[in-house]
Parts: structure tokens; sequence; C-alpha cells
């Protein structure tokens, strides 16, 4: 049976979401081509449209580009971007960062809420970045959010997943998808969140800033898709005290005697 990514009306196989903010243009559509992703996502700010330096131009055919709202310090401005995304030909998809904090570039999930919904109400398939905080999450819902993007710890971090027990609450309490974003620092940790049970992990620095990049996108597309089917086949129990024998041992001396 296939195991789907849905978000919205849209459906993937790949439950990798790349990140493009600290790629160069150049190699970015090799990063994309080894890590398996379906979906890249990228700052509006970043496409000049007819200019030479133009990331769209970079981006596969066939992989779906998410805009994000990065720049973003309310929701006025927020959904002025999105606007814009969509003039440019990005389609309907958008990814919502509304950044006030400029030490700690923690999200607002305040003004994330009324960006969600005034976008979704405009029929954009909406996927914010929030601090996950399970009454925020369910007013994202609330509003129309196709997913719900929670950071696992600050973004650029690479410190992994600091806010594990939080996400774990969204995922229990929500029918939507958990996309864990921001903080991944390596291929272990992205599995750790699919073992978790969340839906996709999109990972962006920790690629960026790898000695070998392509390699490292290889990487955390096999950690993503092992993690998914760990989630997939029940993991194993856990003793709280003691150890078992993995293999029957009663009686193996009394009939050697």
């Amino acid at each position: 049976m296939a195991d789907e990514l849905i978000i919205g009306n849209r459906k993937f196989r790949s439950r990798f979401i790349l990140g493009s903010g600290k790629f160069s243009l150049d190699i970015t559509r090799t990063v994309m081509e080894n890590g398996g992703a379906e979906i890249a996502t990228f700052a509006v700010r970043r496409a000049n449209a007819g200019g030479e330096e133009n990331i769209l131009d970079h981006i596969p055919k066939g992989l779906t580009i998410l805009p994000n709202t990065s720049g973003a310090r309310n929701a006025e401005e927020a959904v002025r971007i999105a606007m814009l995304a969509r003039e440019l030909g990005c389609g309907d998809m958008i990814k919502i960062e509304i950044i006030r904090d400029s030490r700690y570039l923690l999200p607002d999930n305040c003004e994330t809420i009324k960006a969600t919904r005034a976008l979704a109400d405009d029929g954009f398939i909406v996927m914010p970045y929030m601090m996950p905080d399970l009454s925020a999450a369910r007013s994202m819902a609330d509003a129309g959010a196709a997913a719900i993007m929670p950071l696992g710890s600050p973004i650029g971090s690479n410190k992994g997943l600091l806010t594990r027990d939080f996400i774990r609450i969204l995922i229990d309490e929500l029918d939507l998808p958990v996309i864990v974003d921001a903080g991944i620092g390596r291929p272990s940790q992205a599995c750790e969140a699919m073992e978790m049970g969340c839906a996709a992990v999109m990972a962006n620095t920790a690629i960026a800033t790898a000695g070998n990049v392509p390699m490292m996108a290889k990487a955390f597309k096999l950690a993503i898709e092992a993690g998914r089917m760990a989630y997939l086949s029940k993991l194993g129990r856990v003793l709280n005290k003691g150890g078992e024998a993995s293999s029957p041992l009663t009686g193996f001396l009394e009939d050697i005697k």
C-alpha cells in the first residue's frame, strides 16, 4: 500500500523537504537530486524573476517549490510576500515564517495564526513554521493550516530535537501532518523524528555545512526513509528493569548433562 505524504490536496512519496537558503545556486540542483526530495523551500526574495541569479532556474523540473515568507515581521508582511510568490508563478503552497526576534530567530506564533487564517481563506495551502505549543498549533489548524512545522531547535543551530517532548504532544493531539523544521543537525536526528511519528523532516544547514554536501543530502534521504519504516513497523517494547535473553536458555544446561 502506498505510503504517501498528503499536504492539502497534494500527495508526495518523499518525506524529505529540502531547504535551499544556504546553498549556492550552482549546487542547488545536485543537492536536491541526491536528497530525493520532492519539495524544496526557498525565500521569495531569492526568486529574482527575470534576473541572472534566479533560484527558480536551478530547481529540477517536477519538484514542488515551497516559497516561504522569510523576512516577514508580522502577518501583514507575510501575506504580502505570499501574494508576490503566487504572482511569480510559485503556486499556492506557502510556508509561513514570521520572525521578530533577531537574536534567537524564534517564530511569532500569534502573528503566524493571523497569517494562516488570511492565506487559507484566500486558497493557499498553508504550512506555518512555529514554536511547538499545542494551543497555538490547534489555533493554526482551526485557521486552515494544511500542516504544522514546529522547530526542533533554533534555526541553523544543528542542535537536534531539543523540543522532542513538545513535538510528540503535537503528533499525539493533531490530525494534521507534523513536519519538523529547523535545528536538525544529523541524519540520526532526522531518523528519530520520523520514528516518533513526524510526517516529514526539513533540513538545510546540516547539509549545507557538511564536508560532502551531496553525500550528506543522500544520508538524510536514507535516514528519513529508515525512520518512517521503523515507525510503520511499530518499534519493539522497552524493558524498564533487567534484561531478557534473546534466545531461550531454560533447560539448556539440563539437556546437555
